[in-house]
């Protein structure tokens, strides 16, 4: 059984749940991925099942993952490649495309993996968020300094990890307990809870964790009240604006 997946994070936007509250979601474009190879106990150590994400030409393939796709009859060239370790057998063959919706569903509770956005040198405010010194009594050149960052003459050195300017981001960063909230098979996207590490068009790892009840988004429900689409977020706004302006009037 599969428990990770690749996608592109495209950008964040907002939907709403059946109950009417507010989600804050990150969008993923979810293609196929592509079975490289599949290791054995007997033969590797260990099982598990090796998958290619990503396309590119065939010409721009480097040798040494050509070779790798010699036994396998892929439709599509992989530009990256990553394992999943796994304690049953798997049924797929060589070449078999896994799409999205066979390793994640809604409501499955999921780990976000990715590279956090470059920032490039940046100074300890930025960085570690500082408070900076104090802004009046002659302090005309201190706002944003680092301060003092050891002793004097004893240990007469700088500790490690101290905190001080520097490169900042392009990290390993995992988000973990977002939920997939919606899936479009025919786009090939997904939208998870939250914020996820990364710049757009960046790659991220979901890993599934569990499942959480879920009962569905905003548009999925319709009201037995009103008998209006719980969706149509529009026309009860509207309804509702016309509601206050006749109560003032």
């Amino acid at each position: 059984m599969l428990t990770a997946f690749m996608a592109i994070k495209k950008g964040m936007t907002q939907t709403w749940d059946y109950q009417g509250r507010r989600l804050v979601v990150t969008e993923l474009s979810a293609r196929p991925m592509v079975v490289t190879r599949l290791k054995t106990s007997e033969k590797d150590g260990y099982q598990a099942v090796q998958l290619g994400f990503g396309e590119q030409k065939a010409k721009r393939m480097k040798k040494s993952f050509k070779g790798q796709l010699k036994k396998v009859t892929a439709t599509m060239l992989p530009r990256r490649f990553f394992e999943i370790k796994v304690t049953e057998p798997v049924t797929a063959e060589e070449g078999h495309l896994v799409s999205v919706n066979e390793v994640l569903a809604v409501g499955d509770v999921v780990a976000v993996t990715g590279m956090t956005k470059g920032r490039g040198f940046a100074g300890v405010i930025k960085r570690w968020g500082f408070a900076g010194g104090p802004k009046t009594h002659g302090q005309s050149d201190r706002h944003r300094a680092a301060g003092a960052i050891g002793q004097g003459t004893s240990p007469g050195r700088v500790h490690k990890g101290k905190k001080m300017a520097g490169h900042y981001g392009v990290e390993q960063k995992t988000v973990k307990n977002l939920m997939v909230v919606r899936m479009d098979e025919v786009n090939q996207r997904l939208w998870v809870s939250g914020p996820v590490p990364g710049s757009t068009n960046s790659w991220v790892k979901l890993t599934k964790l569990g499942k959480r009840e879920f009962g569905g988004l905003w548009k999925e429900q319709e009201s037995d009240e009103t008998g209006v689409k719980k969706g149509d977020v529009a026309k009860l706004g509207k309804e509702t604006e016309e509601t206050n302006e006749k109560s003032t009037e």
